[in-house]
């Protein structure tokens, strides 16, 4: 489950701290253990990283550490089985029941929502298959992406039900099958059908048929209120440090996100994804056969399958793969099933970039070479702001970029994400300092000149942001937030 805030520094660190620069390799397995130690450290000594890490390597694990503290205020360290909101790793178990149920005999991929759940309106439920719901092609509207969800509606609990009936129930936005949209609403459907059929709640379900048979003791539905031993506290990063993560009640990610677990528990779940433990090898193949094209890859149910290969070589190799994002935490789990390799990270201070380090240690598992992060220019001349003011931060800026540019991560995001963060702290013509020097170094960056054109909005410039958004429109002609903005601005003159 993926929670957005457009303002949020925390969700945005994944994308503007790409930078990277190339490090050689070793051959030998205790290096490869050496080499990914030193790795992670750099990422959480930048400040990228807050969590835990676990790496099989031919179905052994070779390395199990907890990086930095799982709560910050009593300073109690992660550690391998410190327990983490896994956001939409949680849909792999869900799309698991629905199989089992198909195994059964009681439920059919062709079967329509409607037939499953009769309160569901007819005219798209009928249209509709568990096929589609499991894929994301539903077109059925994803309710973290309705305007002001997370702003007025993700405190409140809800019934599950109610909550299909109010927001799961919106018109078709394209017609089912016809192309990939990745849908939280699908698989919250998905909860409710498993419920229906079986007349049991989907924890026990959860817990019944996968965590109680696997020995996954550290993993189970997040509540709020119940007092869960280990389990970390979420946050999200600032420029200023960190704070805790907004509050989410978990009635709302349900079978789409609402799942905690350990590294060493998704290791466990790993290794029974290898045997017919928990389903038959024939069933077992639809999870993972390549359904759709989505994501630079395919999606099967619940994971995402694709080819990657590596650097100077034509070695390629199949990765099975799924992220989550919830407040105040990131997810991977990353299966490289061709040798049996695992790769699990998890981070609990709002986002870290983990799909590039799960391709670093995917790299130094099979001795290619591999890169390592650059530190953030953004954190640097966010305290020169705060320290020296505007213009020794701008100046800062060009000498960094002249002298250091393979020690610092220059992309056009790093100053991009630095001027949301003022705008969301009130320093509205700081950001409009900071979106201008964007578009000086990157005047091809269109989303530069539609962050300019925002923050000139917000400090009641109109003239100066319709020129910026026309600007953005140009260099993007698909830019439906400038479109929206520019027809919005017109209409109230």
């Amino acid at each position: 489950m993926r929670l957005k805030n457009k303002y949020s520094y925390a969700l945005v660190l994944s994308i503007v701290l790409c930078g990277l620069f190339c490090f050689p390799h070793q051959g030998y397995a205790q290096d490869k253990i050496s080499e990914i130690d030193k790795f992670i450290h750099i990422y959480h000594d930048y400040g990228r990283f807050n969590g835990t890490v676990l790496v099989a390597e031919g179905g052994k694990v070779i390395y199990k550490k907890g990086f930095g503290p799982a709560n910050i205020e009593w300073n109690i360290q992660n550690k391998p089985d410190t327990k983490f909101r896994i956001g939409s790793i949680t849909k792999q178990f869900t799309s698991m029941l629905i199989l089992q149920l198909l195994e059964q005999g009681k439920i059919e991929l062709d079967g329509k929502l409607s037939d499953y759940l009769p309160y569901y309106r007819k005219d798209t439920g009928e249209k509709v298959t568990i096929h589609h719901l499991l894929t994301h092609t539903s077109g059925i509207p994803s309710y973290t992406s309705m305007p002001n969800f997370f702003e007025e509606v993700s405190r409140d609990p809800y019934p599950v039900d109610e909550f299909v009936k109010k927001y799961c129930s919106g018109d078709l936005e394209f017609e089912p099958g016809s192309k990939f949209v990745y849908n939280n609403s699908g698989y919250f459907l998905l909860g409710a059908i498993i419920e229906k059929i079986t007349g049991k709640k989907y924890e026990e379900m959860l817990k019944e048929r996968i965590l109680d048979p696997l020995g996954m003791k550290n993993t189970g539905y997040d509540h709020h209120n119940t007092i869960i031993p280990g389990r970390a506290a979420g946050y999200s990063t600032t420029f200023d440090g960190y704070e805790n993560a907004p509050y989410l009640d978990m009635s709302l990610p349900y079978s789409a996100g609402s799942l905690y677990s350990s590294v060493e528990d998704l290791y466990l779940w790993d290794q029974a994804l290898y045997t017919e433990k928990l389903l038959s090898k024939k069933m077992k193949s639809l999870l993972f056969k390549p359904h759709v094209s989505a994501m630079g890859g395919s999606y099967g149910y619940g994971w995402s399958v694709r080819e990657v290969s590596f650097p100077k070589s034509k070695e390629k190799v199949i990765s099975i793969s799924h992220g989550g994002g919830i407040n105040g935490f990131n997810t991977l789990i990353e299966r490289l099933v061709d040798h049996k390799h695992l790769i699990v990270l998890f981070n609990n201070t709002g986002g870290a970039p983990l799909a590039e380090m799960s391709t670093g240690i995917r790299n130094i598992l099979y001795g290619h070479p591999y890169n390592l992060p650059k530190k953030s220019i953004a954190k640097v001349i966010y305290e020169a702001i705060v320290e020296k003011g505007m213009e020794t931060a701008v100046r800062q800026y060009d000498e960094f970029k002249k002298n250091h540019p393979k020690e610092y991560n220059f992309a056009a995001n790093e100053l991009n994400s630095l001027g949301y963060y003022l705008l969301q702290t009130k320093k509205i013509k700081e950001a409009i300092e900071i979106f201008k020097l964007n578009v000086k170094v990157y005047p091809k960056y269109a989303n530069g000149y539609d962050s300019l054109a925002e923050a000139y909005m917000l400090n009641g410039d109109k003239e100066l942001a319709i020129k910026n958004y026309a600007k953005s429109l140009e260099l993007n002609p698909k830019n439906t937030n400038a479109i929206d903005m520019l027809n919005k601005i017109k209409k109230e003159k």
